[in-house]
Formats: C-alpha cells, sequence, structure tokens
C-alpha cells in the first residue's frame, strides 16, 4: 500500500505567523512508520521525497508514484535508504542488499522498481538527479565519522557520513546521521542555514515518552516545535535546525540542493537567535 502527501513551499513571512497545529502540519512528517506501508511526503523544497517502509509480513514494492510523472519513481531520482529497524532486504537494479541496523543505501538513477522484505524499518530519502551514479550499499563499517562538539557545552557528538563525497558519489542527496553522546544533548550547535539547499531531519532512537525541542525558523523569527521518535522535520533553506533532546537520540540528516559541499552553511551564533 502506498500513501503519498504533497507539502507545498511556505514563505517564511507565512510561517512566522502560523500557531503550533500549522507548523506541525507544514513541516512534521508524523506516522510515516506504518506496518504493511510505504508513506511518502513529496515537498516542494528542491522537490525533496521523505517517508517510510515497513514491510512486515509481506514485501513491499515501490514504483510508480503519480505524483512524479514518470513510469518509474526513480527514472529521474536518486534515493537513500536507511534502515533504522531490524535486518532487512532491498532488491533494485537487479541486486539484492541486506541491510542491517544503520546501514544506509543509495540507489542511482534508473534503478527501476525498489522491493522492501524482512524486519526492517525503511526510511527513504529521494531527490531529482541528472546522472546515473553506481548504486551502493554503506555499512557502518564503511562510514566516515567526524566528532564534534565538546561535553562543557553539552554539544558532544558523532557525525557518521554515508552518502557524502568523503565516501561515495551522488548527483545531489548527502545523507548521514549524527549521534550524540553521554550527557550532551545539542545537535546543530551553533545553529546555521544553507540558503543554496534544503534539509530533513528524522529523530529515532528516542524512548517512547522522550521528546526532541526542535527549532525552526529564520533567525530572528525562530519557532519550536516538539519532536517524537521516528518523526521527521523538514526544514527550508531560510530555516535554522537545531534541537535539544530528553535522553538517549540520533537524527538522520538529508540535504539536497545546489551542490554536496557539506561546508556550505552560515553560521548563527546562540547570541544572534531571537
Amino acid at each position: 500500500m502506498l500513501q503519498v502527501e504533497t507539502r507545498q513551499a511556505v514563505h517564511p513571512d507565512h510561517a512566522s505567523a502560523m500557531d503550533t497545529e500549522e507548523l506541525r502540519a507544514h513541516f512534521m512528517g508524523e506516522g510515516l512508520f506504518a506496518e504493511g506501508e510505504i508513506r511518502l511526503i513529496y515537498t516542494h523544497y528542491d522537490r525533496f521525497v521523505l517517508g517510510g517502509a515497513v514491510p512486515g509480513a509481506d514485501a513491499l514494492v515501490l514504483d510508480v508514484v503519480d505524483e512524479t510523472k514518470t513510469p518509474n519513481f526513480l527514472d529521474r531520482r536518486e534515493m537513500g535508504i536507511v534502515n533504522i529497524g531490524e535486518a532487512g532486504t532491498v532488491e533494485a537494479g537487479g541486486e539484492t542488499y541486506q541491510m542491517g541496523r544503520g546501514d544506509v543505501l543509495y540507489l542511482g538513477m534508473g534503478s527501476g522498481k525498489v522491493t522492501f522484505s524482512g524486519a526492517g524499518r525503511f526510511y527513504i530519502t529521494s531527490c531529482p538527479a541528472h546522472k546515473t551514479y553506481p548504486s551502493k550499499l554503506v555499512t557502518l563499517a564503511d562510514c566516515k565519522e567526524v566528532k564534534m562538539g565538546e561535553a562543557a557545552n553539552s554539544n558532544k557528538r558523532t557525525i557518521k557520513q554515508f552518502i557524502h563525497p568523503n565516501v561515495m558519489e551522488s548527483c545531489q542527496l548527502i545523507l548521514g546521521y549524527t549521534s550524540l553522546e553521554d550527557g550532551s544533548v545539542w545537535n546543530t550547535i551553533p545553529s546555521h542555514i544553507h540558503d543554496r539547499r534544503m534539509e530533513a531531519y528524522l529523530y529515532w532512537g528516542m524512548d517512547e515518552d522522550a521528546r526532541v525541542l526542535h527549532l525552526m525558523g529564520e533567525p530572528q523569527e525562530t519557532r519550536h516545535l516538539f519532536i517524537a521518535n521516528e518523526e521527521a522535520v523538514v526544514s527550508p533553506p531560510w530555516s535554522i535546525h537545531s534541537g535539544a533532546g530528553i535522553g538517549e537520540y540520533t537524527f538522520i540528516w538529508a540535504m539536497a540542493g545546489d551542490n554536496v559541499d557539506y561546508t556550505d552553511m552560515d553560521f548563527i551564533q546562540p547570541k544572534d537567535l531571537r
């Protein structure tokens, strides 16, 4: 079963006047992971798509998505898949990939239909592509780790890069995830924006009752959202994206836009936020 929701782009002037219900409706992805279903959000930020696939007892096939108006979803797109569940399998382009928890699979443009099976909970990200790059499974052992932050600032964290120029080639999709060290709660501090790229976060690995306070909005007009486990946030190019959580958590970041330069960002110091 396939469900697709379309989200229009929002001007920052409009976002600054939204109440909590409107902010959540426009920028959050809730209920993405349902057994026996593929649920996608098609955004008008760089035509980025995010969603979840949970096969359960039967395999799920992602093939035609009407919103792209192409014979197959990946005819003019690339895809990044993260398994946030138990062991699962993805088949695409005549290849079968065994994915453990935390592994990432890149599928190049033209990979055809994608079949999900096993006990995995698959987080899906996708954006338009102009060239076919080889599909590649990047396991936890293959990723590049970067240590950042300090315990004194409660932001000591490990960044794991998967679909990234330091690891492999892609058109415009870059993806990885960040885990906080014990005693640290703040992610992506100091905050930043990158007007040339949009970004999406998926928070996972959290206790059922835990929440992350996610900050968004223009630096001088910040807003907040309380995010639960396996919920996503779409971050427009004009918005900051920082947060502080209760207990252990990880967030998957994925970006699309003009370039694949991970360092292409404009920092906003905490003293300049409003």
